[in-house]
């Protein structure tokens, strides 16, 4: 049994093969950059008023009043050769003239005729965007690894890139173990209950941005369970197994993944819940056994699978977001495991919710955070600051 530190390091540490391709900018929401983007030019690519109002030629004199000579909307490409005291009505957007020296709100003249009064003083450059403010020609637009979001996509698109090359996911086959299980919509008999592991699994993948997701459904029995594998080996790059991989009787996930000569990264690891966790690796497929209990599953997924798939999928920033807030209540943990607790952050906060048990869910669906506290720690007082994960 090793540590969450040493799990983590190991997944971290595992080579990886990730693939790319080019698409569409309009398909590239959430996927991951696998070059370098450079601007391929200026932006603005000409100098850009900021505000509605009139682009004037300031005068030696500090003059207060302005002939203006015309009007400059957004998209126009009229230029004025202005002379000092002069000026034009502009709109945001609009490219200023090549003479004019500041744009001046319209919110500070009065207009008179073809002339405004200005209450305000004025210097050179104000309210107009030079050419390359935000971002020049040739200069580093977006690094390689960088989640490609609405923000991100947006601004590609501002400097006229269409198509982007990125890092396809990985394809994920779930499998799901388990003879007490049965499908939603179906008469819950005695004895069983209803399947949800592969649910949250696929919803948890989605938020990933995984969009190949595969379902498996295999009893417990030896041979199902390791042709179900193989199955699932032929057409995915990760596979998770929910279930079946303890020391049960009718547990036969590690005897199957062992016949198939994959190579244990690790089993177990010293935490609560999870601790019956499975990483391998099976010619350069990744395959994660999750515990059959839901929060575990869960838990396992939030700190050990989100890590290799942002690996996988090229990312820069690797696994949750993680953060520290102060305990409302003291917390004491039970035993010489590691443990994640689930928790709800805010403003700095951490209430640590009830309901911990590792087969339940209720108070995991209000949790935005997973509060830890390793296993050298049993106890912390209200007010100390704790190690969270935030989830949502």
């Amino acid at each position: 049994m090793i540590s969450v530190n040493q799990a983590l390091s190991l997944i971290l540490s595992t080579e990886i093969t990730s693939k790319s391709k080019t698409l569409p900018i309009t398909e590239a929401f959430n996927k991951t950059l696998s070059v370098n983007i450079h601007s391929p030019i200026d932006m603005p690519p000409f100098r850009q008023s900021a505000m509605d109002g009139y682009a004037v030629k300031l005068s030696d004199s500090d003059s207060e009043s302005f002939l203006i000579r015309g009007e400059i909307k957004a998209g126009d490409s009229i230029d004025y050769n202005l002379q000092p005291g002069e000026g034009v009505r502009i709109f945001t957007g609009a490219r200023v003239p090549d003479d004019a020296d500041c744009i001046i709100i319209q919110e500070d003249t009065i207009k008179i005729d073809n002339r405004i009064k200005v209450n305000k003083t004025y210097t050179k450059g104000q309210n107009i965007r030079p050419i390359g403010e935000q971002i020049k020609a040739k200069e580093l637009a977006l690094e390689k690894g960088s989640l490609l979001t609405p923000a991100a996509i947006g601004f590609l698109a501002g400097i006229g890139i269409s198509e982007l090359n990125v890092y396809i996911p990985p394809s994920v086959g779930i499998i799901v173990t388990g003879n007490e299980l049965v499908p939603l919509g179906s008469k819950l008999t005695d004895g069983k209950v209803y399947e949800s592991n592969s649910i949250q699994l696929q919803a948890a993948l989605k938020n990933e941005g995984i969009e190949h997701i595969t379902y498996y459904k295999v009893e417990d029995e030896y041979s199902s369970t390791v042709n179900t594998i193989i199955n699932a080996l032929e057409h995915n790059d990760l596979i998770l197994i929910s279930g079946g991989i303890s020391v049960g009787d009718y547990d036969f996930v590690a005897k199957a993944l062992e016949e198939l000569k994959t190579q244990e990264i690790f089993y177990k690891v010293k935490q609560k819940p999870g601790k019956p966790l499975f990483y391998g690796i099976n010619q350069s497929k990744h395959i994660f056994a999750l515990p059959g209990n839901p929060a575990s599953s869960l838990t396992c997924f939030y700190m050990y699978v989100i890590p290799l798939i942002h690996r996988l999928s090229g990312r820069k920033k690797i696994g949750l977001q993680k953060d520290a807030a102060r305990l409302r209540e003291d917390l004491i943990k039970k035993g010489d495991r590691a443990q994640f607790f689930k928790a709800y952050v805010h403003n700095r906060s951490c209430q640590i919710l009830g309901g911990q048990n590792s087969s339940m869910l209720n108070t995991f669906s209000l949790a935005n955070a997973l509060a830890y506290l390793p296993e050298d720690k049993s106890e912390l007082k209200a007010g100390e600051e704790i190690e969270v994960y935030l989830i949502n």
